[in-house]
This record gives C-alpha cells, structure tokens and sequence, in this order.
C-alpha cells in the first residue's frame, strides 16, 4: 500500500466473505461491514454506519482486498478521491499507478487519430454535461462569478479542443525537410511522436482550466496522462476526479488528489514529461525531483507582470481595461497587471478613470456584489492583507477587508517605491501599485532590471511606443492596449521565459510540447556505389567530392551533412 498511509483503528473487525469476484462489469453484491469510524491522512473523518450495504464487485476500475483480515476497497482506483469504505480502504500506490499507464501506453492505444480525437471529444461532452457542476464547483472554490468561470475555464477550454480537434490530423503529419545531392533520394521528415507518461501538476486560481488546457496537449500528442488537481481548489478537485474517468479512458488516465506529500510520493517516479503550473518555489521543487530522473519540463509560472502607460491614449477606456484585466478572479491570475508604471501626470489623470470604472463594474459597494470574486484561503488572504499593511504607499482607492468573507475590496496605492514591500513579491491579488516614472526610458530599464515576467502590457495611441517597448524588453507574452486577452488565442504560444517559466502551450504549441520530434531518414541501396566515397582508406579525392555532394549552396550557408 505505498503511497497512502493511514492509521489502523483499534478495532476489532470480523471476517467478511467476499462474494466471488470476476473480472467484467460492474455488479453489486451485499457483504456485512461493521460500524467503525477511521480518519484518513487528509483528515477527513468519515463513519460508516451502515451493517449493510451494497458494494461493487470487482471490474471494470474497482479493486476489492482482503489483507490481515481487513477488508480493503478502493473504488475507481484511476481516481483517488472517491472511497466507498468496507474496512478500511487502499489504492493503487503512485508506483502502480506511473506503470500502469506505462502499460497502456506501450501497448498503442493511445497512436491511433481515432483514439486521440475520441478522448477529445469525450472531454467536450464532459464539459458540456457538466456545466452547471463545474460552475458551482468554481463558486464553492473561489466564489467565482458565473460570468467569469464560463469565459475562463470553460469558454477558453472548449476553444482549444475545437482547435486541436479541427487541427490535429495536420498536426500529425510528418514534416519533410530538405536534402543535398548524397541524400536527394532519401525520405527526410520530421515525425511527432508521442513521450509516453507524462505528469500535470495544476494550480488553484483557475483549477479547471490550468489542468485542462495541457491535458488537451497531452492527449492530442498521444501520452497517457496523471493529474494532480490543486488540493487548495478541493471542490473543483473533486469534481474532475469524478468526471475524468466517467468520460476519459480509465487506462490511459489517472487522477490523483491530495496535498504536498501525494505531489511528493508522485515525483519520486519516473515520467517522460512534467508540466507544471504555480509558484515559484515550488517549481524549483519540482526540477530538483526531475532532474534524478532526467525528466523534461515544462513550468508554467508567474512573477511581477508590468503594465506601461505611457504618452497619449485614451484614458476612460484604458483605465477599464486595467481594472477589468487586474481584478478579474479578484486579481489570482498569473498575467494579472501586478503594478503600473506611468508619469505622475498620468497617474493624476488615470486614478479617477479607475475610481469611476470601479463603481461602474462593482457598485459603490464591491463587497456585495456578486460579480467580484473571493481570496482562495484564509492563508492567502492573511498575506494579502500583511503585504497592506507593509506598504508605505497610500491607498487611494479601496483598503477594506473583511476575513470572515476572505474578501479584500479591489484596491490602489500610489507613492510606491521600489523598495516597497507591494514591490517583493507576486501581488496575487486585488491590490494594484503606481510608481512613478519620469521617461519611456526610465520605464523600460525599470523592467528590465527585473525579472522577465509572464506578460508584459504597455497602454499607447503611439505606435512607436508600443514597439520600443516591445523590441528592447522580454516576457512571455506582449500586449498592447489590454490585459490577459492574449492567453485566449489558441494559435498564439501562451509560456514564461526566465524565472516566469520555460516551455509553452495552448493550441498547437501544447501539442508540440508533449511530443517528440524525431529526425528521420529512410534511405535505399541506390547510391551504394557512391558510398565508397566514405570509406576507408580516405583520400583528398574522396573528400573533396563528398564535400561537394553534401554541400547546401541556398543562401551561401555552407554546411555538411554524415551519410
């Protein structure tokens, strides 16, 4: 039972007769369970009080065991979060679990267009029928507006699917390169080959989406696929461990729930690929456990993303598009505007834009309105609210909060310096600092003294502006004149560069991220006569002629190709 640990009751537990179990589908059978109550490592207590009950054979992804006279039973073993208790209950440990799906894997299933276009359009029908659950989940979760969980996390997935659904088989086609006169006759292409295994680690401020989006990636490239859900979400946790394996293939995809030490237990084994999305040092984490194994990955962070305001612009629907693009989902997005550069002059022009878009989104009470979202945790609140109160800015909008609601009013300081404690971190939250900049030069080196964020935003009527600023900075993504729309687009690659992360996705580029680019060449015995040109013994003849034959002339480039 690795991977999952728990206490045994001090209880007595009389023996069970297991009903005769074969393989096939599912089927009910009546057992005696005594009354116990047991708390698992998670902490949840649960208590069965039923002596009778009805419980799954074994078939097709339930498992019934008998150890030490325990009655042990998990049920979907692919999907950790739903137990049905007999005695106590196990799973398959995450070892089981990694090979498993390597089985499957290696066996093919997952080559087939057919097979890979199937398990997409499953997901489209999981999200279709589901709806209404996911929204309530997001609600439970975040206190996400139904408006936003819809554009968010269903609207933006159910995009990508259609994309890569309608993409795929060109996808999937093998991409032929060029050849010089010694290989003219050879087959020479690149083929997209699936990795194999690969492990998705998500995040909890779009916990849907940041699960969903790369596993679209996964499945379209032909990986079997392992999710770990953000355990900070737990509703929308739950609700993707159940609705994963209903819709998707219970032998090519797993579901794994749990905190830290399941992550851990996770990547003590080997995958061909992880990707995850979140925090920073979570991530380094992750590549010190990848590297034991020489496992690629692809890490999907965040950091402090700037937003740059400078010469003429509109300034109502500049300051709209901010606080639209700061405080959506309260402000938890990763390409959220953490802070805004402008000249003090404006800054004085932009605040009452702001105050007046503000009122005109939330009402003049934002607390009550139900279209603004809540802060994840008490945990992340208390930071939020600490990083205030550190601050030697001044709050000119906002300020308020109320713990009991983990809700912090969408709020703006000005006189921020670098040195302020606002300035540290990633803000991750409804809290929106101005600092004051004298020069569209003194802006850029302000950004590039930094960190390379994971999108960067620059407001201007003036072209030129945009373009300095986007040809002498580097993020992950570029946006002018909004915010956070450019991730929606499943053509554009959507990933960090530097510490804000490495590797793409969304589209085809998460396809191309979960496969492999394998360099082929088939060639025949037609040119054999030529190859006595290589052999041995060498001569300045031979070599000058091989130089000749596998010399590329296009564009004056020169190089030189093995035979």
């Amino acid at each position: 039972m690795e991977g999952f640990e728990f206490e045994i009751p001090d209880i007595e537990i009389p023996d069970i007769e297991i009903p005769d179990i074969e393989i096939g589908e599912m089927e009910m059978a009546e057992i005696e369970i005594p009354d116990v109550e047991f708390e698992t490592e998670d902490r949840a207590r649960r208590t069965n009080r039923n002596a009778n009950r009805r419980v799954p054979q074994q078939g097709k992804g339930y498992r019934l065991v008998k150890v030490n006279d325990y009655i042990l039973c998990s049920v979907c073993t692919v999907t950790f979060c739903n137990f049905m208790f007999l005695g106590l209950f196990t799973m398959e440990s995450h070892k089981q679990v990694v090979e498993r799906l390597r089985v499957a894997f290696r066996s093919g299933v997952t080559l087939p267009i057919h097979f890979r276009l199937a398990q997409l359009e499953a997901m489209l029908s999981m999200l279709e029928d589901n709806e209404a659950q996911i929204i309530e989940a997001l609600h439970e979760d975040l206190a996400k507006p139904k408006f936003e969980a819809v554009l968010s996390e269903i609207h933006m997935v159910v995009n990508d699917l259609c994309f890569t659904i309608n993409n795929l088989n060109t996808w999937m086609q093998p991409s032929y390169v060029g050849t010089n006169l010694a290989t003219m006759l050879d087959d020479c292409f690149i083929r997209m080959e699936p990795l194999g295994v690969v492990l998705i680690i998500g995040a909890w401020n779009y916990p849907l989406q940041l699960i969903i989006l790369p596993l679209i990636g996964a499945i379209a490239a032909g990986n079997c696929a392992i999710l770990k859900p953000s355990e900070i979400s737990p509703s929308t946790e739950k609700l993707l461990a159940e609705l994963i394996p209903k819709y998707l293939s219970k032998e090519c995809y797993a579901v794994v729930c749990g905190g830290p030490e399941e992550t851990k237990s996770l990547l003590e084994n080997r995958y061909d690929h992880i990707f995850y999305t979140g925090s920073q040092s979570v991530a380094r984490c992750i590549l010190q456990a990848a590297a034991v194994h020489l496992t690629p990955v692809t890490l999907e962070l965040g950091g402090k993303c700037p937003c740059l305001l400078y010469g003429h612009l509109d300034m109502k629907a500049a300051a709209k598009r901010l606080v639209w693009a700061k405080f959506f989902n309260v402000g938890q997005s990763c390409v959220a505007p953490d802070y805004v550069l402008c000249t003090a002059e404006t800054r004085d022009l932009l605040i009452p834009f702001i105050k007046e878009a503000l009122e005109s989104f939330y009402g003049s009470e934002p607390q009550q309105t139900q279209d603004l979202g809540r802060i994840v945790t008490d945990r992340h609140w208390n930071r939020l609210v600490e990083l205030l109160k550190s601050s030697e800015g001044k709050v000119v909008i906002g300020g308020q909060s109320v713990k009991e609601e983990k809700y912090i009013a969408p709020t703006v300081v000005v006189d921020v310096q670098e040195s302020d404690a606002l300035m540290q971190e990633e803000i991750f939250g409804p809290i929106l600092p101005i600092l004051t900049i004298k020069s569209l030069d003194e802006g850029i080196n302000f950004i590039n003294e930094r960190e390379k964020p994971l999108a960067l935003y620059v407001f201007s009527d003036e072209c030129q502006i945009v373009t300095t600023v986007l040809e002498r900075t580097s993020s992950g993504g570029f946006c002018s004149n909004d915010g956070i729309v450019h991730m929606t687009l499943p053509g554009l690659p959507f990933g960090g560069v530097g510490a804000s992360g490495m590797g793409s996705y969304h589209g085809r580029w998460g396809f191309e991220t979960f496969s492999h680019r394998r360099g082929c060449m088939l060639r025949g015995w037609v040119l054999e006569r030529v190859n006595v040109l290589r052999n041995p013994p060498y001569t300045e003849s031979n070599l000058g002629w091989l130089r000749w034959a596998t010399t590329a002339k296009k564009r004056g480039w020169a190089g030189c190709s093995v035979m």
